[in-house]
């Protein structure tokens, strides 16, 4: 019997340690919530759950020499320790995160070691790479050339569950969805290199609307330009990759960065009301100078930013949504005020902080008000939509979608989605399907085909349109 060590126990794991357990695999779980994973075995005598530390190495090595593969379900600074052991002990690794130059460094070892370290084997990374180079490869067999790649992905609550004004309720690690908002996006746009410092990412959404949902935001996800190397598209002209999220999402969370409270910086926050930590947050930038003069004006996305005198920092903090209307240059009625609002960053109700950053205080509330209910679903939406062209002069664009829906009560959307492409990876790996050795990412016919048609069966389907007129195209 084939073992199989799984490392953490988070909310995207169930549906791996049930899938691998009804194939009759001997799974171990390691995590520092055992009980948790023991719910997640459900009394199958093929699991076992232990307790460990992720900077318990020694225990660690010990655990991989003894299965036939691990699964790293663990936050991404660890994958990269995890996988040299792996190469150590000659064992194949899975994980569903992004690859880092550090694991890709580990390319020629692996394949000395005859193992495979494959990497990005979930939801975005994972699905969207091998939904996508099903219909590049298609294209460039028929000898087309992609010119233009949209590729949007949003893990959302289903629109009867978007009822609080953020329209947003975490499935998945909350903290890393906030802490998402604070990275610098570039991507290709008609030839042109856009790049957006993290002050900017939410400043200018496009829509798209999405059968059965409505019309969705998206903002750009991180780095966009790699993936022209990693799809094989050199001829592409736009390379865009985003998020989906209701709208008022990014409206709100520009006034939110505006404001840097979702910042990791961390100061004493003694004694301090959730008000006065915004008052502080205005102060400080007032004070810095920064790009907030004390007079003039600035443009913004949703308003013009005014300058403060420092005494209009000093009113009381009853007068907080006045004031920060102010800062932005927004009206007081303003939506990313009501969010706000509704989400107690303006109570004047004390924080009981001491050493913190506004990130954790924000993300802390979000968490509190924002969690998806027991009976609620969540909600998995991905569109790519290609502008192919043909040396007949042809051109089409090609759409594929998938929608998908979960409860906490049964299994998530997103722990579905991120979890069973992880699972038949490790089966193929286990099983001799996958071949290959080194540091890989699913976009190789060999690994994205099989894991497409398996994924349909359980019915996690990307549904595709060929022959789209030019006009369906995506135009921000």
């Amino acid at each position: 019997m084939k073992k199989i060590l799984i490392l953490g126990s988070g909310l995207v794991a169930k549906p791996i340690i049930q899938y691998l357990l009804s194939k009759g695999y001997r799974v171990t779980v390691a995590s520092n919530t055992p009980d948790r994973s023991e719910k997640m075995i459900a009394g199958n005598i093929n699991g076992v759950s232990l307790f460990w530390d992720a900077n318990d190495e020694t225990s660690l090595s010990l655990m991989i020499a003894g299965h036939d593969l691990t699964v790293s379900l663990l936050p991404y600074v660890f994958h990269v320790m995890v996988a040299r052991y792996c190469v150590a002990h000659k064992k194949n690794m899975v994980t569903t995160s992004y690859v880092k130059p550090e694991m890709r460094e580990l390319d020629a070892a692996a394949k000395a070691a005859g193992i495979i370290l494959l990497n990005e084997m979930g939801l975005d990374p994972g699905i969207d790479h091998m939904s996508a180079m099903r219909i590049i490869d298609n294209v460039h067999e028929r000898e087309g050339a992609i010119l233009e790649f949209y590729s949007i992905c949003g893990a959302l609550p289903a629109p009867e569950a978007a009822n609080n004004p953020f329209k947003y309720k975490f499935s998945w690690s909350p903290k890393g969805v906030v802490l998402a908002g604070n990275n610098d996006a570039v991507y290709l746009q008609h030839g042109k290199v856009v790049e957006l410092p993290t002050r900017d990412l939410f400043k200018k959404p496009f829509r798209v609307n999405f059968p059965d949902v409505g019309n969705l935001e998206v903002y750009p996800n991180r780095d966009s330009l790699a993936y022209k190397e990693i799809y094989g598209i050199p001829e592409a002209m736009t390379m865009f990759r985003g998020t989906f999220r209701y709208p008022g999402w990014c409206e709100t969370l520009d006034a939110m960065k505006q404001l840097n409270l979702i910042s990791p910086d961390k100061f004493d926050m003694s004694d301090m009301t959730y008000a006065g930590m915004v008052v502080r947050q205005i102060a400080g930038q007032l004070a810095q100078g920064s790009s907030h003069k004390t007079q003039g004006t600035e443009q913004t996305s949703y308003g013009t930013r005014k300058g403060l005198s420092s005494s209009e920092t000093d009113l009381p903090e009853n007068n907080i949504l006045l004031m920060v209307a102010h800062f932005l240059g927004i009206p007081e009625h303003s939506y990313a005020l009501q969010a706000m609002d509704w989400l107690g960053l303006f109570d004047q109700s004390p924080m009981n902080r001491a050493l913190d950053s506004t990130f954790e205080v924000t993300s802390d509330l979000m968490i509190e008000k924002m969690s998806l209910g027991q009976t609620e679903r969540d909600m998995v939406a991905m569109q790519h939509t290609f502008l192919a062209a043909y040396s007949d002069g042809r051109k089409e664009v090609i759409r594929s979608r998938m929608l998908d829906f979960g409860t906490l009560a049964t299994d998530t959307s997103i722990a579905r989605t991120v979890a069973l492409p992880a699972a038949i990876g490790v089966e193929m790996i286990l099983g001799g399907q996958i071949n290959v050795k080194g540091v890989h990412v699913p976009v190789i016919p060999e690994i994205y085909n099989p894991v497409l048609d398996q994924l349909e069966t359980m019915g996690i389907k990307m549904v595709e349109e060929f022959g789209l007129p030019v006009s369906e195209m995506i135009e921000p």
